[in-house]
């Protein structure tokens, strides 16, 4: 933008927390959702700004249309379909702060979070694992006698339960109970609690991680150093997704994410007959809508579905 354009949104005094809409709208959000949606806001200043401002620095309240419509187009350009509309999300969340603020008047807010989601033509990424797969990936963790394989071997199943990459590493002690199997999911995604109660392997693979570990308050699952040392404070979700990739290698898995052993969660259980508003609570889905997205089983599984509405019939000769 021309350099006129771009002084016009830069804030000429800091604002308070209490009435920065772009804080106001990070601290309504959960902390593990916090950090992703303040980098799309910084982002998306920067690209106002020309590199000038950050989501603290902008004047979120002298956006108009124009701006907006320019964000919309340069997002579409530049990231994947469900990227780009996160980041929209946060742009429209943040003016309805500085409209609510009264840093913004009704006619300006309207106009300028009149915004069309971009389309998302491609179908849902990531793969559901196999049995033999999930099989071959906690061997190689067994195998390994270093505190690393009780570790990794624990942090599989616990994601096999459905759980995110960011759910499992807030995880505490306090939140696994050996005799329910419940694990308590404290804090999840949109800020929500829930309960996921774990298979008698799954507990199993916890318990034997404990021996090593002890009973010590504080994370379940701790970064381990290379010669066995404990690390007393949380795993990164960045950690989870390398551990992942390195079993799978050592396993001879193809290639995938720790998103994908939730879509394996959803999946098997639909595949069993569970039904889905049971497996959207299982998964911290907001709707079984979501829930529905996650489901891979394929036309061979409606087909059979559809076998159930037969009836006796004798053809005619």
């Amino acid at each position: 933008m021309r350099s006129g354009a771009v002084k016009s949104l830069v804030l000429t005094e800091p604002l308070p927390l209490t009435l920065h809409p772009a804080a106001v709208y990070l601290d309504s959000l959960a902390p593990g959702s916090r950090p992703t949606m303040e980098q799309a806001l910084n982002a998306i200043a920067s690209l106002l700004t020309n590199g000038e401002c950050d989501a603290m620095t902008l004047n979120w309240g002298a956006l108009k249309y124009q701006h907006t419509a320019l964000v919309r187009s340069a997002l579409m350009k530049k990231h994947a379909p469900q990227t780009a509309n996160k980041m929209l999300c946060a742009l429209r969340r943040v003016l309805q702060e500085a409209f609510k603020l009264d840093l913004m008047d009704a006619t300006d807010y309207r106009k300028a979070v009149d915004l069309p989601s971009i389309n998302v033509k491609k179908r849902l990424q990531g793969r559901a694992l196999t049995t033999k797969e999930i099989t071959a990936l906690m061997q190689v963790c067994t195998a390994d006698e270093a505190p690393v394989g009780a570790r990794d071997a624990a942090l599989i199943t616990i994601l096999r339960c459905g759980l995110r990459r960011q759910e499992v590493v807030n995880l505490h002690l306090k939140d696994f109970d050996a005799t329910s199997g419940a694990l308590e999911i404290l804090g999840g995604k949109g800020g929500k609690d829930r309960t996921v109660y774990m298979p008698s392997t799954t507990i199993a693979a916890v318990e034997d991680w404990l021996v090593i570990r002890g009973k010590r308050p504080g994370p379940l699952l701790l970064p381990i150093r290379k010669g066995g040392e404990l690390q007393w404070r949380r795993m990164t979700p960045q950690a989870v997704l390398m551990i992942v990739r390195k079993r799978a290698e050592s396993a001879g898995v193809e290639r995938f994410s720790p998103h994908d052993f939730r879509r394996t969660f959803c999946s098997d259980l639909l595949d069993n007959g569970v039904d889905i508003v049971t497996v959207q609570k299982l998964a911290g889905h907001a709707s079984p809508s979501t829930t529905a997205k996650y489901d891979r089983r394929g036309e061979e599984t409606k087909r059979k579905a559809m076998e159930h509405l037969d009836i006796d019939y004798t053809p005619r000769k």
